[in-house]
């Protein structure tokens, strides 16, 4: 294991891995603890009891965080004529066809994430295997036919979540400057999107674990049931 840093070995002093916090209370440690010289990301890990092997066992999806996530992503889209002209128009940061493929083929890669319309996936799908997890998907709706809705929205603090290869979602709920009840908020409306998103093949205890951090900070394992019962309460 890698030897942490003099300044993480102070930030985790006092940090338990054994305890459980409950979501307030790691939210506070989490914003007392983002000692960086930048506004450090406050991010959230939830393991979820799913067969990521198993096609029908995936979580994906998109969730609009009602105070966002403290940054703006930068949006690329895959669109002709109108469409274009309206991503454009809408706040897109690149819109192309064949010649915004092509960039991409060649290594271009200036951007968090990918719209696409649907006549454009024939030509799109060529980029699947350089491209992966970020190619423009119909279940996160970034493959849509009102692409400047969605821009719009990913703009204003829509975000993606999808598990990896070991059932976890990792995402961003906002920066330490945040006023907790912002925090708070965001991860309700992320958590109640997991919830939803639940597949009908998944056997068992859904939510496994949750954990909270700072992008320079220690992981703060939750009281899952605490976390579950502020959904109740949202």
């Amino acid at each position: 294991m890698a030897k942490r840093s003099k300044r993480y070995q102070q930030i985790a002093e006092g940090i338990s891995k054994e305890r459980r916090y409950t979501l307030d209370e790691a939210l506070q440690l989490v914003r007392e603890r983002a000692t960086a010289k930048f506004d450090e990301a406050v991010d959230v890990a939830i393991k979820l009891g799913i067969d990521p092997r198993q096609t029908d066992q995936r979580v994906r999806g998109t969730v609009v965080l009602p105070h966002g996530t403290g940054k703006v992503p930068r949006v690329a889209v895959f669109a002709q004529g109108e469409a274009a002209a309206e991503a454009q128009e809408a706040g897109a940061d690149v819109v192309g066809a064949e010649d915004l493929i092509e960039r991409i083929e060649q290594g271009w890669d200036e951007f968090d994430i990918l719209v696409a319309t649907p006549d454009m996936m024939s030509k799109v799908g060529r980029l699947g295997r350089k491209l992966g997890p970020r190619m423009p998907n119909r279940k996160a709706g970034t493959v849509t036919r009102d692409v400047a809705q969605t821009v719009r929205e990913l703009k204003a603090g829509k975000v993606q979540y999808r598990n990896d290869a070991g059932g976890v979602v990792h995402a961003c709920i906002g920066r330490a400057s945040f006023p907790p009840e912002e925090l708070r908020e965001n991860f309700v409306t992320l958590l109640s999107a997991i919830l939803k998103a639940r597949p009908p093949a998944a056997k068992g205890s859904y939510i496994r674990r949750i954990s909270l951090s700072s992008t320079m900070g220690p992981g703060l394992p939750l009281d899952v049931s605490d976390a579950l019962a502020a959904v109740g309460k949202s």
